[in-house]
């Protein structure tokens, strides 16, 4: 059974930071995509930012410059750097996984909160 365990997620204030994690387990198959979005209340979810197996990244214009998305392939695991944090970056931010056969998962999600 696939997991998503994410960590990382709380309550900072506006130009603060913080660190997501997510970690994939039981996994038979290689990941392809490894990425984040972000949900915030009333709105659509919407891409953050993802990393193929290869390393090539997208990211949301609205985050550019300012998060920093990783990966290690060894441990499954996808990183999430969110520096100068906006009070409208406020959303619970879910985890999400391609794999090498194309079935797709989502984390739990876990909540960031950006006090003004």
């Amino acid at each position: 059974q696939v997991q998503l365990a994410e960590s990382g997620g709380g309550l900072v204030q506006a130009g603060g930071s913080l660190r997501l994690s997510c970690a994939a387990s039981g996994i038979s198959r290689s990941i392809n995509v490894m990425g984040w979005y972000r949900q915030a209340p009333g709105k659509q979810r919407e891409l953050v930012a993802e990393i193929s197996r290869s390393g090539a990244i997208t990211y949301a214009d609205s985050v550019k410059g300012r998060f920093t998305i990783s990966r290690d392939n060894a441990k499954n695991t996808v990183y999430l750097q969110m520096n100068s944090l906006k009070p409208e970056d406020t959303a619970v931010y879910y985890c999400r996984i391609v794999t090498g056969g194309f079935s797709g998962y989502w984390g739990q999600g876990t909540q960031v909160t950006v006090s003004s």
